[in-house]
């Protein structure tokens, strides 16, 4: 039980919660944070109360599966506390926004210490379920009005810290805090006495940090189970940090396509496809759908790439992105753009997982797949020595695909991590999956659009931040007018704050960003700065956690440096990856 004032707080009270996720704001490092985090979730003892902990620190107002949004735009929130504080909302308003760099802090503040919003404002201290139902009450809300009114009413009954967090979780995501979905995963394990590997595994199998917690509570871990058409977390591939990897014969080569990941799920006429963001896009490729169902597959979950192919030959990624998103393809762009499904392993099949199963095991299993139902597969190519790796690199690049992706053969599927089983070699002069960070209002021809972009990496993970991402350098160039008229409707929905001709986003948009160089450069938080950075593509298949993190940057560059000083000292070196996962 919390204690503010003559009040005593009983545990399962929204003003619990945020107190706890302001302690894990303010904690420096994780274990910290995870400590903050168990302690206040092991004092909930209703299963509900903590599948909306879990919910609201991890995902956001609703489940992530869920489908449901509040739906409140960040200027009907700016407007409406303004308005509840009788402040004006460009004189008064914006510039506590600026000065405080969030305008959820500065709602806090104005309610905290203006006199009018103190008296307006009688505290009930709502339980968890409360304020659930009035995110519910927020989303069935269809007229503006309606929402301001709802709004209001709740900035009434809360208070200051209640009001801020109140409007983060209805942001859906991140609360900002340095706690991640990792970090809560962790967290529960330590709560409940779980082998963190196993909550992991369920959170990817349920998609739900709520249905987690409370599996975990329930000591339930094991009634989480595979479901055909539920998508699993890709796995991911990570830089080579340095000239030599350790007895290359352990590995195995595959040539990386210039592609979109795509994991296909099969059992008879029915296909699903997802992708890398797990989000379903079946509907964009009814071609692949259409092929698949014909093979008549027992369920079977691969993974794999989809390619524009043309004349026998992998076309570039920027002709695939004229087929995502689109809810229906029009007859024209399914024959001048045609597509095909290349898989590379397999998850599931014969009625059960292939998760633990080596990449050997997976890939035959593949390869029996193949045979008997023609699937197109990538072909790999055995490594006898180091020199093979710049050898096939180089036939990849002829061939016109990207590069080279190794893989332990003795490997695991590693679902949702980036570790050293996979890893990629790509074209020289590098490139990094970033999360769109700001838009700037463009100048001349562009002017009225948002047409320059600070672009930042992942430090969720990281201990020296306690930001989810950090900048890593801006980029105006790359993409087409039509890809800009795109970027600026998605960017109106994104936006969070606004800065004169600067609109500061939520996590949203992933941008592949190609560049000459990484240069030191400790006047920047992150440490190093991308020479000419440009737009590669955009990747609307990917999600804000697919992002590269800080230390791949630091890995590259410290690869740069290797690569020079073997190329100072007259040797041969073998060619380093400079960009994210493979697919």
């Amino acid at each position: 039980m919390s204690d503010s004032g003559e009040h005593i707080i009983p545990n399962n009270s929204f003003f619990t919660f945020c107190e706890t996720a302001q302690r894990i704001s303010g904690a420096r490092g994780t274990l910290w944070k995870r400590k903050i985090f168990r302690e206040y979730i092991t004092q909930l003892e209703c299963d509900s109360d903590i599948a909306l902990a879990a919910r609201f620190i991890g995902e956001g107002a609703f489940s992530s599966v869920s489908g449901k949004r509040a739906s409140v735009g960040h200027r009907t929130v700016a407007v409406t506390a303004s308005e509840f504080c009788e402040i004006d909302y460009d004189l008064v308003f914006k510039p506590c926004r600026t000065a405080l760099g969030s305008a959820s802090e500065a709602i806090q503040k104005l309610m905290a210490n203006l006199p009018v919003a103190v008296e307006k404002r009688s505290p009930e201290y709502p339980a968890l379920d409360e304020i659930e139902q009035w995110y519910i009450a927020l989303a069935n809300a269809r007229k503006r009005d309606d929402k301001t009114e709802l709004l209001a009413d709740f900035f009434r009954k809360l208070t200051p810290i209640e009001i801020k967090y109140f409007i983060r979780v209805m942001g859906q995501g991140s609360l900002r805090i340095g706690f991640e979905a990792l970090s809560i995963i962790n967290s529960l394990a330590d709560a409940y006495d779980k082998d963190s590997e196993k909550v992991r595994y369920t959170h990817m199998i349920t998609g739900s940090l709520e249905k987690t917690a409370v599996l975990c509570k329930q000591d339930k871990l094991d009634d989480a189970s595979f479901r055909m058409f539920q998508p699993l977390s890709f796995m991911l591939a990570s830089p080579i940090e340095s000239s030599e990897v350790e007895d290359i014969t352990r590995y195995i080569a595959e040539e990386k396509f210039d592609g979109m990941r795509c994991q296909l799920h099969a059992d008879g006429e029915k296909i699903a496809l997802f992708s890398r963001d797990l989000n379903e896009i079946t509907q964009s490729f009814p071609d692949i759908s259409s092929e698949f169902s014909e093979k008549n597959l027992n369920q079977c979950v691969l993974d794999g790439e989809i390619c524009v192919y043309v004349d026998q030959k992998i076309q570039p990624f920027q002709l695939l992105q004229k087929r995502m998103g689109l809810k229906k393809p029009s007859k024209k762009i399914l024959s001048t753009h045609p597509v095909v499904f290349i898989g590379y392993d397999v998850l599931y099949a014969n009625g059960e997982s292939q998760l633990e199963k080596t990449l050997t095991e997976r890939r035959s299993q593949l390869k029996a797949l193949s045979d008997h139902h023609r699937i197109l597969i990538s072909s790999q190519m055995h490594l006898t020595e180091n020199d093979d790796v710049e050898t096939l690199f180089n036939q990849a690049l002829d061939n016109g695909n990207e590069g080279l992706v190794l893989k332990l053969k003795s490997s695991t599927y590693e679902y949702g991590q980036r570790k050293k089983s996979w890893l990629k070699v790509k074209k020289p002069g590098g490139s990094i999956d970033t999360i769109m960070m700001y838009a700037h209002a463009g100048s001349g021809k562009r002017g009225g659009t948002y047409s320059d972009f600070t672009l930042g990496v992942s430090v969720k993970d990281d201990p020296r931040y306690n930001e989810t991402f950090i900048p890593i350098g801006k980029a105006y160039g790359g993409y087409t007018d039509d890809e800009l008229k795109k970027l600026n409707r998605e960017i109106k929905k994104l936006t969070v704050e606004r800065f004169g001709p600067t609109l500061s986003l939520k996590p949203g948009i992933v941008v592949e960003i190609e560049f000459d160089d990484i240069q030191v450069n400790k006047r920047t938080k992150a440490g190093y700065t991308l020479r000419f950075p440009r737009f590669r593509a955009i990747r609307w298949d990917l999600s804000p956690d697919d992002t590269d993190s800080l230390k791949d940057v630091e890995a590259l560059f410290e690869a740069r440096l290797r690569r020079n000083a073997v190329r100072q000292n007259g040797e041969k070196s073998v060619l380093f990856p400079e960009s994210s996962e493979a697919g």
